[in-house]
């Protein structure tokens, strides 16, 4: 009847247990949800230098730098590989485990033995063996193959993070890209937003009258036709300007990780087309990009992972040989020795290994040559970037001479224009579209500045220059991280600081 109730005992812990163990998915609540939307919306742009009247190019590259959420993603991810790496050091360590317990019974562990050769019991019933016995051991064991493999792994993690810092300065390429072209779109925005206004509403006007004129047959039909289809194809080709101008601000606030809501002004730069000069030829920035690319030195740094691996191969083919030693302690009265220690070795061979191992070798040799194919289409896909990135700046750097010139001339002929006007020997309409012609030029002239920017740091990318050097810090004040990055930027279009020395020393 005892064993019968311990079995039923047995039987229900385990169906309890059984039924603890089904679990069902359980959704988010609604006000978890709006506890976590509320939480990140105060958290993203939380802990950040307020800003100031205005902001320049370089603050803008500073604080997505800075604060970019890109960016920290990719810094928290090579904070996660560094902390892995740290890691993989304490599996170098020997194992030290330490054990205690507690044993009990309802009656002792006694037992009797039995002579085969004359079938008589030897003696009654003994025990050796407490009803209750508590127990503590400290035991140390030293894999020797165990230390090779975590030894492996480790210098493969040291690789992982290697490659996530290329990965960073690749995101951290891309974003001073887009700051450099998004901040001068956004400030020609800033600047002709304003007369951009001012002229649709006498464009409105001018439109009306010139309808009146249509229907009250004042003027010829053809001719006021003509010139309302002239405001009108002049018109639509001010919203074209204004739909990709009017993002642009809105892309440098996300960029720099500003709130959609927060109102902020940029500093009125001034176009210095001097500072935008090449001062190396072709060779010498492909030469610059294939040292200093990320994506290139990512694929070398997985080839060292991968040369590890094979390494790591080789040795789970060899046998283990495991080292211990500990110390016991055991409550038992009946023991002579309660008290000991104990020490030895043990070999262990997995003759598995030996099998798996020609196709484990076969897997780390086409992950070699795999690697090794990528990293030469990427050289030459870096190579025509480069040069690719060099035709687009001189391309941009002409359509911008361009642009300057007709604007320049659009200028003159207006202010010849406002004369004439001034005097009646014009009409108010003509007037009106020439004014928004040189509204046009003016724009074209700025997206053609703003396309020459993006094609300058585009071609630093390209060769995979930082948009920093490595004496900054990202610790520091927006202020001083402008100035840096001003200072930078300066002596990369200065035409006496030269282009060979950033190389040289880059090399």
């Amino acid at each position: 009847m005892r064993a019968g109730n311990l079995r039923w005992l047995f039987i229900s812990t385990v169906a309890l247990m059984a039924g603890g163990c089904v679990l069902h998915p359980v959704p988010l609540g609604e006000t978890e949800l709006n506890d976590a939307a509320w939480r990140n919306q105060q958290q993203v742009t939380a802990d950040q230098e307020a800003l100031g009247k205005s902001i320049d190019l370089y603050e803008a590259m500073a604080r997505a730098l800075k604060y970019n959420l890109d960016h920290r993603v990719e810094i928290a991810e090579q904070s996660v590989r560094r902390g892995e790496l740290d890691l993989s050091h304490f599996s170098l360590l020997p194992n030290a485990v330490a054990n205690s317990g507690y044993a009990a019974r309802d009656n002792f562990n006694a037992s009797s033995s039995f002579n085969l050769t004359n079938n008589v019991q030897n003696f009654s019933e003994s025990t050796s063996q407490e009803r209750r016995i508590g127990s503590a051991d400290i035991g140390f064991s030293w894999n020797i193959l165990d230390f090779g493999l975590s030894y492996v792994r480790a210098r493969q993690s040291a690789d992982k993070v290697l490659v996530q810092e290329e990965l960073r300065r690749k995101v951290m390429h891309r974003i001073v890209e887009d700051v450099r072209s998004a901040y001068w779109r956004a400030l020609s925005t800033e600047r002709l937003m304003q007369r951009l206004r001012s002229l649709e509403g006498e464009t409105k006007t001018a439109l009306d009258e010139t309808r009146a004129l249509y229907a009250s047959r004042q003027t010829s039909p053809i001719t006021a036709l003509t010139y309302e289809r002239e405001l009108v194809e002049i018109k639509q080709k001010i919203g074209e300007i204004q739909r990709d101008l009017n993002t642009a601000k809105a892309q440098l606030a996300a960029l720099m990780n500003i709130g959609p809501e927060t109102e902020f002004a940029i500093a009125r730069n001034d176009r210095d087309k001097g500072n935008l000069e090449l001062q190396a030829g072709l060779k010498d920035m492909i030469s610059t990009a294939l040292f200093n690319r990320p994506e290139l030195r990512e694929v070398e740094y997985r080839l060292r992972i991968n040369e590890h691996e094979a390494d790591a191969a080789l040795l789970e083919l060899l046998p283990g040989l495991q080292t211990y030693a500990g110390t016991n302690y055991d409550s038992n009265d009946f023991l002579l020795n309660a008290q000991w220690l104990n020490w030895g070795a043990r070999a262990s061979w997995n003759l598995i290994k030996v099998f798996n191992y020609p196709a484990r070798r076969a897997v780390v040799e086409r992950q070699d040559e795999l690697l090794k194919t990528r990293g030469l289409a990427l050289t030459m896909a870096v190579m025509t970037q480069v040069h690719v990135s060099r035709i687009r700046f001189l391309h941009a750097r002409k359509e911008l001479a361009t642009a300057a010139e007709y604007s320049e001339v659009q200028t003159r002929l207006v202010q010849q224009m406002r004369t004439e006007a001034a005097a009646d020997r014009i009409s108010k309409q003509t007037l009106i579209r020439e004014e928004m012609n040189t509204l046009v030029a003016e724009a074209r002239h700025d997206i053609a500045y703003a396309t020459l920017q993006n094609a300058y740091a585009n071609l630093f990318s390209s060769m995979g220059l930082d948009p920093y050097s490595w004496e900054i810090d990202r610790e520091q004040s927006v202020e001083v991280l402008a100035k840096q990055l001003r200072e930078l930027w300066l002596e990369r279009g200065d035409v006496s600081a030269g282009w060979s020395k950033r190389m040289a020393a880059a090399k």
